[in-house]
């Protein structure tokens, strides 16, 4: 009698537009197959593969169908697939084709390994936070988005700074000029927060962390608080340079003088599947290559 696998169906995102995926894809599902799951492939990337014979599902269909959903691609696929899937209650698994690979953390080498691990139920799964931001523009409620690594409220493309007001729990933080602000997560603390001086935040850490970028003056710096908090920033009616938000690098949404922006937490969490032997701070030693004790 066959045993049980310990997800039953299983969703296959790759990455966008890149045909180099098929073969991994292919593996990846014989793999899934052998262990009796159910294999979807998503409607985007089934343009990409050739004679796979799997059934077809759109995004949704994959949310409500699928214990879990493995992404092949890179920490972008990731971000976009996690967005699309945050309102179902589906794990995901990342194998890393891309460059960086801070979520997607298995390797194509790894992968029949690591798999049948997982399918067999050996695997660890943690929880992480994304964010909830939307425009006030009037009085109305205009345009809404969500991120898992950050939301960046900045400058459109002139070479000239804006201008807002930060609020915490509608408390006033600051009246700052600047090329704009990052609100991340812990998971985005490793990516655009980063970058521009912020702390990394552990992702089992309830926070997340306001990162200003380049601010006029030299004395506002990164501000971490409770991430059941309500942030509100208001674009000052004296910004005259266009600005926009961005979510995870991926979605733009345009904001004019005046706008509220609130960003709060989303109330479901997405979970991510890792490997048994996962370790967090070997991650950051491998990817932004920390010195390590020879052994």
């Amino acid at each position: 009698m066959t045993k049980k696998p310990h997800f039953e169906t299983v969703g296959i995102i790759g990455r966008y537009g890149d045909s180099a995926v098929s073969a991994t894809i292919m593996e990846l599902s014989d793999i899934l197959k052998s262990h009796g799951a159910q294999v979807l492939l998503d409607e985007g990337t089934a343009e990409l593969v050739r004679d796979h014979k799997l059934e077809v599902a759109s995004r949704q269909t994959i949310g409500k169908r699928c214990d879990l959903v493995v992404v092949v691609g890179g920490d972008g696929t990731l971000l976009n697939a996690a967005r699309s899937l945050i309102d179902y209650n589906v794990s995901i698994l990342g194998i890393n084709r891309g460059r960086l690979g801070f979520l997607t953390d298995i390797s194509p080498a790894q992968m029949s390994e690591r798999l049948h691990e997982v399918m067999s139920g050996n695997f660890v799964a943690e929880d992480r936070l994304l964010l909830h931001t939307y425009i006030e523009r009037d009085g109305e409620h205009i345009s809404e988005s969500t991120a898992f690594n950050d939301v960046v409220v900045h400058k459109w493309d002139v070479a000239r700074m804006i201008e807002f007001r930060t609020y915490i729990n509608d408390k006033f933080v600051h009246l700052m000029r600047s090329d704009g602000l990052i609100v991340s997560t812990p998971t985005g603390s490793t990516a655009y927060a980063l970058s521009g001086g912020g702390p990394i935040l552990h992702p089992g850490i309830h926070a997340v962390v306001l990162v200003p970028i380049c601010p006029h003056t030299m004395s506002n710096r990164p501000l971490v608080i409770d991430a059941s908090s309500t942030i509100r920033i208001e674009v000052s009616d004296h910004t005259r340079s266009p600005a926009q938000i961005t979510c995870d690098g991926q979605i733009n949404l345009g904001l004019v003088s005046g706008d509220r922006v609130i960003i709060r937490k989303k109330d479901l969490p997405i979970r991510l599947i890792h490997p048994n032997d996962h370790n967090y701070f070997d991650v950051l030693r491998a990817k932004l290559r920390w010195s390590e004790t020879p052994t």
